[in-house]
């Protein structure tokens, strides 16, 4: 376990406060801890019977419930610092601003901006989440309902 929590987990969590899971990839991220954590022989065979036995991995974290956990204070936290900026700042202007052109076909992919509508529609808010961020104090109050929710 500990050769798992200190080299392979970091190595495939890099970069994750950066990413926006769909329902695809977080399976995908449970396949590989499964198989990861098989290798390792991090496994059990619970005997519940003689004839009915079952395979139970022991499961020290959650491979995609750790990169949602990583993903949400900094993510939630710059997303209130951004939205409290002037509107002539380039990275606000990026946040909030609107590209020109044709856009691929297809169904849009998700962006950051819709995991945290999704986010904070999970804790009971809905809303404008600019004017929502602009309250420091009830802003930190909701990321930090966020990730209790994460809490596996």
């Amino acid at each position: 376990i500990k050769v798992y929590k200190t080299i392979i987990l970091p190595v495939v969590l890099y970069g994750c406060e950066t990413w926006s899971l769909t329902q695809r990839e977080e399976h995908r991220l449970q396949v590989f801890e499964n198989r990861v954590l098989r290798r390792l022989e991090i496994a059990v065979i619970i005997f519940i019977s003689e004839e009915f036995r079952s395979l139970k991995i022991i499961r020290p974290t959650r491979v995609y419930a750790s990169a949602r956990l990583t993903r949400l204070p900094f993510a939630d936290r710059l997303v209130g610092h951004v939205a409290r900026m002037d509107g002539t700042r380039g990275v606000h202007r990026v946040l909030v601003g609107k590209p020109e052109g044709k856009r691929p076909l297809g169904r849009p992919r998700r962006r950051w901006e819709d995991n945290l509508r999704r986010d904070l529609w999970e804790i009971g808010v809905e809303g404008d989440w600019i004017l929502l961020a602009q309250d420091r104090v009830r802003w930190r109050a909701l990321v930090n309902s966020m990730m209790n929710l994460r809490v596996p």
